[in-house]
């Protein structure tokens, strides 16, 4: 286990949100389960904890009961290197969700993403403030990033 480990609180659907999240990235795996015992809130043998990595990250979901819920507060940032992996990212994990303002979406779960281009990120950190303002204006305006308009912004 990594040091730092983001602990993911769902009511009752830990298992199925982590399948869900494996069927999205590759290189992912659930590394181990628990399960609750006699003389829990929840039911024997139902799934207590998952630890699972995505892409090299790794995670733990528990299946916590209803007292918590997700917000943005938090948000998870999926570093993409073209717009084909922006919209495989972005379609599968706000399927059932919700799509945001400039590449925020929840998922069905509630949980947090940010879809980003890594090319946005440079953009925006250019010296030349004028460009890196065109980029965020044209940012403001979208859903999904959309590299293609990003870089016109960037270039106009």
């Amino acid at each position: 286990m990594k040091k730092i480990t983001p602990f993911l609180w769902f009511n009752n659907n830990a298992e199925e949100a982590v399948n869900f999240y494996l069927s999205i990235f590759k290189n992912s795996k659930i590394k181990s389960l628990s399960r609750y015992s006699e003389g829990t809130f929840m039911p024997v043998g139902t799934v207590m904890t998952v630890d699972f990595e995505l892409d090299g990250q790794e995670f733990v979901a528990l299946n916590g009961g209803p007292m918590y819920s997700f917000t943005e507060a938090i948000s998870f940032v999926v570093d993409c290197e073209s717009q084909e992996e922006v919209d495989h990212y972005w379609y599968k994990l706000s399927e059932g969700g919700q799509q945001q303002p400039c590449g925020w979406l929840k998922d069905k779960y509630g949980v947090s993403w940010q879809i980003v281009p890594r090319v946005l990120l440079e953009m925006l950190k250019d010296p030349d403030q004028q460009r890196a303002q065109r980029v965020t204006t044209a940012m403001l305006k979208m859903g999904k990033i959309d590299i293609a308009i990003l870089k016109q912004a960037y270039d106009a």
